[in-house]
Formats: structure tokens, sequence, C-alpha cells
């Protein structure tokens, strides 16, 4: 395989062009009108840039509300590649900076130290994804530093509602209003000087604790979408009647085991009922922090593993499109991903990611409708989309995912390094 031109990573941010201000608020707004977001703004009175704006992540609703807040400022987004797929210059241009997902990347610091001097908004979603279930993703230690190293107020802004009226595992818009959305200032400059990383970091994780599910059933939002728990099984994989892993299936509003049989039924407040016998579990976080504990067990006793998994793997070195790299197998254990495949040509390629390397991992569910669930794997110079063969083996990309943080977490406690609890 002829080796592809990579993304210019070093280029610097662009400023957003005076005239795609106004063109993103314009496009931003029907949205966010439809679903009568109400923003509530805290201690950003007298606030203006530069300053580090730090968003959490369930939706594309999110970036519209995010316009909303801080027009008509000019902002830097960080945004991952596949962001940019066949659009770079607009992207460019409306002030994205491209990040491969869950790489430690000093240029990116580079570049929101270059929008702070600038005297810009740099806008970052910490949670590196959309959350899989409506609450908090695991957040990177290195927040406070960076915050530190900034050195310009921090705000933050976390939004209600967006999971819920358009989950990561069935995108349809469920027309839930009004959403929510909290626009706070978290630090002053001089508390970023007096307050240590651990106390930013405290801090900042305080104040992305959010659960979208219970924010609908708190606010009496009914969603009569008569297909709200396709999907569902994605997320939540494994029976808790019969234990029995990955044979979860979901159609209308039923969730269903095809194992034992058991039904639930997904109510218009979100909630799980069974249709026979005990519930188990009424709100989905619930089950899903289940699944986890699960995993960690298997981790803990040190027998997690894929086993070996056929699969396609696609590569995005740049924004101009996917490429084919091959079949092969794929095996995530004990040991963090092993991936090789074989293209076209016969040339073989391989990615390692080892368990100290990957605090935390993306994937997507029908990704692009093409070939079913993958795997987001990342180095600073590639992107690897790796599907498992549904027809050949089964799995759960999201079992996958609880897996890559339970294993970097077991690594850190057994080197002797204990973190907050909700950062990696």
């Amino acid at each position: 395989m002829r080796d592809f031109e990579r993304f210019d990573m070093v280029r610097p941010p662009v400023r957003t062009k005076w005239y795609l201000r106004p063109l993103t608020y314009i496009l931003s707004m029907p949205d966010v009108w439809k679903h009568k977001n109400v923003l509530t703004k805290t201690g950003v009175e007298e606030i203006k840039p530069p300053f580090v704006l730090l968003c959490n992540h369930n939706a594309f609703m999110d970036f519209k509300v995010a316009t909303k807040a801080i027009f008509p400022w000019r902002a830097n987004y960080v945004v991952a590649i596949d962001g940019f797929l066949k659009r770079e210059w607009l992207l460019r241009d409306v002030g994205c900076i491209c990040k491969r997902k869950f790489t430690s990347d000093i240029m990116l610091v580079k570049q929101l130290m270059r929008t702070i001097k600038n005297g810009d908004v740099a806008v970052i979603y910490p949670e590196a994804r959309y959350s899989l279930c409506g609450t908090t993703a695991v957040l990177p230690e290195s927040l406070g530093k960076l915050c530190k190293l900034l050195k310009v107020p921090v705000v933050t802004l976390i939004c209600h509602g967006h999971h819920v009226n358009s989950p990561f595992w069935n995108l349809h818009d469920r027309g839930v209003k009004p959403t929510e959305a909290e626009f706070k200032l978290l630090f002053s400059v001089d508390e970023l000087k007096e307050l240590s990383v651990e106390e930013i970091n405290r801090r900042i994780v305080e104040a992305f604790q959010y659960d979208d599910f219970k924010w609908q059933k708190d606010k009496g939002i009914k969603i009569t979408y008569k297909g709200r728990a396709e999907g569902l099984h994605k997320i939540l994989y494994q029976c808790p009647e019969c234990k029995t892993e990955f044979k979860m299936s979901s159609s209308g509003t039923i969730l269903k085991c095809e194992a034992c049989n058991k039904e639930w039924e997904m109510t218009e407040l979100s909630e799980l009922k069974a249709l026979s016998g005990e519930a188990y579990f009424d709100h989905i976080p619930d089950w899903y922090e289940w699944e986890r504990q699960n995993v960690r067990a298997e981790v803990k006793a040190g027998t997690y593993s894929t086993g070996e998994l056929p699969v396609r793997v696609d590569s995005l070195p740049n924004a101009k499109g996917y490429i084919d790299i091959g079949r092969g197998t794929m095996v995530h254990d004990m040991n963090g991903f092993r991936v090789q495949c074989t293209d076209k040509d016969g040339d073989k390629h391989e990615m390692v990611k080892n368990v100290p390397s990957l605090y935390s991992c993306h994937i997507e569910y029908e990704y692009l409708g093409k070939f079913g669930d993958c795997v987001d794997l990342n180095t600073l110079e590639d992107t690897w989309y790796v599907y498992p063969d549904p027809k050949k083996c089964d799995f759960a990309v999201t079992k996958m995912a609880l897996a890559t943080e339970e294993l970097y977490f077991d690594y850190e406690e057994k080197c002797g390094r204990n973190h907050e609890p909700g950062l990696a």
C-alpha cells in the first residue's frame, strides 16, 4: 500500500472568518429554537475572551448551543479528524482544530496556546466522544495542568436533554423540549494561580456530573417516539436475568434478551419496566454501570478477552476519505488492542495499543450505515476504524470501551497511582 498524505496537524488554527461568524449562528439557531433551549448564565456577566470553554458531549446539538452561548466571539474548537472529512477547508475556516482521539498530542496544546494568544475562546469537549448513556464519561487528568498553563478564565457549558433527545445509540430527534444548558464561570485567573492541579481537576469533575435520564424524569418530559428503545441493546448488551452477553435486541419500545426471552418496555419517561418478573434496573445508567462492574471483575481476575475477532479495517490518514486497508483480526485482552490486517496488495499492517497508552477508546454504532459497529483506534498520524464481522462473531463494542477504561484503571492501581474518581 502506498504511503498516503497525512493530515497537517501543525498548521496554526484559523481565526474564524468574519463572514462565517453570523452564518454559524444562523445555521445553529433553528434547532436551538425548536428545542426551546434555556441557557442559564452564572458568573459570566463580565467574561470576555480569551477564555477556555469546557463542554459536556451528548449530541451534535451541543455545538449549536455552544455557538449560542459565545456568539459573537471568535472561537477555535477541538474536533476529531472525521469531522473534517471532505470539508477540511470549511472546518478550518470556522476555527476547528483537528485532534486524533485519545492520543497524547503536544501539538494540540500549542494550538490552544495560539488560540488564547489570539484573544479567542478555546472550546474543548474533554469527554472526547458522545456519552454512551447520558452520563459523564471519564475525563483526562491533564485538564488541570492545561488550565494552569493557559492562564485564562475557565468556563463550563453543561447541556441537559441532548442525549435523551438524540441518544448515541439511535440518533432520531425525539423533539425533547425545553432543553437546558448552564454557562458558568468555573475558575478566574486568580483562582487558577492559587489552586493546585489536583483541586482544579476535582472541581472540573464535580462540574461535569450529569445524568440525562434523571434530568428527563425530574422534569417530567415524556418521549412519545414509538421507536424510542431501538438501538438500546447496543449499550445494554448483557441480560441481568440470565447474565448472557451479546444476545440483547430492541424494537419499538421493547428491549429483549433473545437467550431467555425476558422483555422490558422503555416508558415515555425512559424508565425500564419488566413485562414479567423482576425489572432489575429501571434506570438505564444503572444497568450500564452493572455491566461495567462485571467487566471490572473480569479484569481483576485477569480473564478479560474478546478472543480473536475477524475484522475489516478502514484507515483515515487525512480528511480526503476512508481507505480500505484490508481484512484481518482484532484481539482486545489484558494486554490491550492488537489489530492485524492485509490489504489487497498483500501488504500487512498492524496497530498495537497497549493498556497504559489508552485510558479510553472511541466506538461507533452502525458507523456511516456501512459495516456496522466499530472501534476507532488512533496514532498521531492515522486513525483506524475496525469493524468486527457480526456474521462471524459475537461482540459488543460497548464492552470493549468499558474494558479499555477498566484495564487502564487496573494498570494504574498496580503501579501505585490512584486517580480521583472520574479522571484518568
